[in-house]
């Protein structure tokens, strides 16, 4: 049987714009980044309200977008981390994504705009998004949300984030996360596994960027042993959240994904994973490009409608 091959159209962007953004100054790459993610195509499916505001985090204000579906509510809420190799990525460059998800699930979505590295390391980034659920928990009822229908949901280095807080929550006791939600997420600091080496280069994310992310990232290597970097190594991960997991075949990151899923089938907790034959990294921001990222939206958004049997909210 001959392997499913990466998108054609999509071929054609990667070779067009080959990742080397990240060799750039700091300042110069986040700025081409968020110039990338401008120029894609975006769904701009309908909500009926979008706010901007900040919170109290652990360690100052941390600014969040909220959107509002339509309906009467009280709605669920997906928390979601945006991705970028924690230094780059925004509240901007996910729009598109949460206003997807909000329309689709009938869910109340909250965009968590983390501290960064270089300039903020491991496990800033962590502290951040478990406070945001943590302030959640205490104040969704203030816009129409159900904090008793709480789901989590990042791509990227924001799976990275929605898995460790997924953990964390376990840890400390906060009680009611229905579904974790990790696309093609970051769950070791390593880079030897297969899917490493035979994406190493040409399909966008390459193993030297994951490199450079993590050393970004971590302030020493041996925190990249640590369960809330590298959810993979926790040892135990029984009584975490429910998990849907994507991953592409055309990814880097793909065994660590599915062997993150493995793991947690293993520990007795409930996991779906899917992955997308002819997609690469990143590709959950191309939902008005490309069918399987469309399709990876609505699946994501069934399986919150699923988690917490949304119906004539939806």
């Amino acid at each position: 049987m001959q392997p499913v091959p990466l998108d054609a159209e999509l071929k054609a962007a990667i070779e067009a714009d080959p990742e080397r953004l990240y060799l750039l100054p700091l300042d110069e790459f986040r700025a081409a980044s968020l110039q990338r993610f401008v120029k894609t195509p975006t769904l701009s499916e309908p909500v009926k309200a979008v706010e901007n505001r900040s919170v109290a985090g652990p360690d100052g204000q941390i600014p969040i977008r909220i959107f509002r579906p339509e309906g009467f509510g009280p709605f669920p809420v997906l928390v979601f981390f945006h991705g970028g190799g924690w230094v780059v990525g925004t509240l901007d460059t996910h729009d598109d994504v949460c206003r997807a998800l909000g329309h689709r699930s009938g869910c109340v979505v909250v965009s968590v705009d983390y501290r960064r590295a270089p300039e903020c390391k491991y496990p800033a980034a962590v502290d951040d998004c478990y406070g945001a659920v943590q302030w959640l928990v205490k104040n969704a009822a203030a816009f129409n949300g159900n904090p008793q229908q709480l789901a989590v949901c990042g791509d990227s280095a924001g799976g990275n984030l929605a898995a460790a807080v997924a953990i964390r929550a376990r840890d400390q006791g906060l009680r009611g996360l229905a579904l974790q939600v990790l696309i093609y997420p970051v769950t070791n600091y390593g880079f030897d596994t297969a899917s490493y080496h035979e994406n190493a280069e040409g399909y966008g994310l390459t193993r030297d960027a994951m490199r450079f992310f993590w050393e970004s990232y971590l302030a020493n290597a041996d925190q990249g042993a640590e369960p809330y970097a590298s959810p993979l190594r926790a040892p135990n991960l029984a009584g975490v959240a429910p998990a849907l997991i994507l991953t592409a075949q055309f990814d880097p990151l793909r065994d660590d994904g599915e062997a993150y899923a493995a793991r947690l089938h293993r520990a007795g907790v409930a996991v779906r994973l899917t992955r997308y034959l002819d997609m690469n990294h990143g590709f959950i921001l191309c939902g008005a490009m490309f069918q399987s990222a469309d399709c990876a939206l609505q699946e994501i958004a069934d399986a919150l409608k699923e988690a917490f049997h949304v119906g004539a909210n939806a």
